[in-house]
């Protein structure tokens, strides 16, 4: 990593002075608002109608509107770190924020109101790649070519939904969202890999040794495609079922290697270790929908709620701790509370419905509680180093 350039002063407010500020701010702050809106239509048969239908809305925003917010203020910053090049603060940075604002009230608006909704969102996405793609090759840093591409695809993969949802393209909604929640996991699976192993090295006492394997890395990376593919094609079909086998194989493998004692005292690591291992229990669920018949939404959401939930969740506290000055090894005590939510969540979400569908819309109201309250201590303990200047007195 270089040394990042930094402006002269620490000027203005702090929340401006980063990515992470601002998007994991609102991204959190999303979070709480879309999921009481969610629990009120389907728990509460609220009548509010959003841009698109209420489950298409929900599935939408939780994708494009929560996860894209996580992966810019994340992108944002470690692309800094990794260029040396500082990215948007400021201004510029409050601009970006700001129409990744609009596109959701456009979404929560009428019907009216969503090609205005695509045309902010689109360029939100157009705009967060210019700013991450410019430091990239003013410093020729090519490698990071891969983690581009993937912004890239999700800005596709958006613009393919609002095809679907504005009648241009009939299976666009569809392919646009599962791609969004396939890239996403790419994503995870390419940063795990990135800096899981250096994390847990740095995080525990004592030497460790992990194991990494690069035909697993290649094997994985070229499986997923084929998954990805398979599954926009002919959802839930044979093949989808064997590639889903073969990458819950390889994963488990990975993620064995990556064990070592003393991890489960850390909650900055058990959290992104298990966020891993909820996606490996979602290729499992996907082989169970074509053999056994269960419910597709069940590893639809051990791979949304339980592995990208956690995953952005344990990053963003990472990652605030890290760039505000504080120790990432003494993490404030309420940290497990928050993680330990979501995980009991996740089990809820997707485990309970699976032995009883009966009561599968309580199991949904207990679920979307258990995000709320996860998301609410989070705020309640990270917003304020979101806002604050970093207690080191750098600027970031």
């Amino acid at each position: 990593m270089l040394s990042p350039e930094r402006p002269a002063r620490n000027a203005g407010t702090a929340i401006l002075n980063l990515g992470f500020r601002p998007f994991f701010a609102g991204a959190a702050l999303f979070s709480v608002v879309s999921t009481l809106a969610w629990m009120g239509l389907y728990v509460f048969d609220g009548h509010w109608q959003p841009a698109l239908p209420g489950l298409t809305w929900h599935a939408h925003e939780m994708v494009f509107g929560y996860g894209m917010a996580v992966i810019a203020g994340f992108l944002l910053t470690a692309v800094r770190n990794w260029t040396g090049v500082q990215t948007l603060h400021g201004l510029p940075l409050l601009l970006l924020f700001l129409l990744w604002v609009t596109a959701r009230l456009l979404l929560a608006g009428g019907t009216e109101l969503l090609a205005w909704a695509a045309l902010a969102d689109g360029l939100f996405n157009l705009l967060l790649l210019i700013a991450l793609a410019w430091p990239i090759f003013k410093v020729r840093q090519f490698k990071q070519i891969g983690t581009l591409s993937k912004v890239l695809l999700l800005m596709f993969a958006n613009l393919l939904f609002y095809a679907g949802a504005l009648n241009i393209y009939p299976w666009g909604v569809q392919a646009g969202l599962y791609s969004g929640v396939y890239l996403i996991m790419a994503l995870i699976f390419v940063m795990s890999r990135r800096v899981l192993p250096f994390f847990i090295e740095r995080g525990l006492a004592g030497p460790v040794t992990l194991i990494n394997r690069g035909w697993l890395d290649g094997a994985s990376l070229l499986l997923f495609v084929g998954f990805w593919l398979a599954d926009i094609v002919a959802p839930d079909s044979l093949p989808v079922a064997w590639l889903a086998a073969g990458l819950c194989v390889l994963h488990a493998v990975r993620l064995a290697g990556w064990y070592a004692a003393g991890i489960r005292r850390q909650p900055l690591l058990w959290v992104l270790l298990l966020a891993y291992a909820c996606l490996i229990a979602g290729f499992a669920l996907k082989v169970a929908v074509y053999w056994f018949g269960i419910s597709p939404f069940l590893p639809l959401h051990a791979f949304t709620y339980g592995g990208i939930g956690l995953f952005t969740l344990g990053m963003m506290a990472r990652v605030t701790l890290g760039h505000t000055g504080r120790d990432i090894l003494d993490p404030p005590a309420p940290v497990s509370w928050i993680f330990g939510l979501l995980a009991v969540g996740s089990v809820v979400r997707v485990v309970l419905p699976l032995l009883d569908a009966a009561h599968y819309v309580f199991w949904m109201g207990l679920s979307q509680l258990l995000w709320l309250f996860a998301f609410v201590l989070f705020l309640w303990v990270f917003l304020p180093m979101l806002w604050q200047p970093r207690t080191d007195g750098q600027f970031g």
